[in-house]
């Protein structure tokens, strides 16, 4: 069992401007904690959305059944709940019901007393221009770091 988890959506960087992020607890089961300290879990197709209670779900998160689990296994795919304080609950749902902004995780972790955490973002998505703004800038990097690598050689 690997020590350190950090699941990483990849592409939420790429597909959205973060604008800002919080930590967030989430309510799981025996055998999903137990997956993702095994590493099998995946939060890149993932989204959260509030319910008719003001409540936080991370919906299509992938949480890949435990081997060991038997008939009491949870479901890959179900919506799990987020824990946030009211006031930070009430200002995201301000955001993204009158600004149309959008909440993503970012990565997974567990924190060091063995909780499992999600760091997400308040994000607005990104055009395709500016999507190919930000090719152009990784490009220019690697291509700089190179001339650097080989000017000191």
């Amino acid at each position: 069992m690997q020590k350190n988890i950090n699941i990483k959506n990849k592409r939420a960087r790429f597909d959205y401007e973060i604008l800002d992020t919080y930590i967030a607890g989430i309510v799981l089961g025996g055998t999903e904690i137990k997956s993702i300290r095994l590493g099998k879990a995946s939060i890149s197709q993932s989204f959260c959305e509030f319910n008719e209670l003001g409540e936080l779900y991370v919906i299509n998160m992938q949480v890949d059944e435990y081997s060991h689990g038997g008939h009491y296994n949870h479901k890959p795919k179900a919506e799990r709940k987020l824990l946030l304080n009211k006031r930070e609950l009430k200002k995201l749902r301000k955001e993204v019901t009158t600004s149309g902004l959008t909440i993503i995780p970012l990565n997974l972790f567990i924190n060091e007393r063995g909780l499992a955490k999600v760091k997400i973002g308040l994000a607005k998505g990104k055009k395709l221009y500016d999507k190919r703004e930000t090719i152009k800038d990784r490009d220019n990097k690697r291509n700089l770091s190179r001339i650097k690598k080989d000017f000191n050689r």
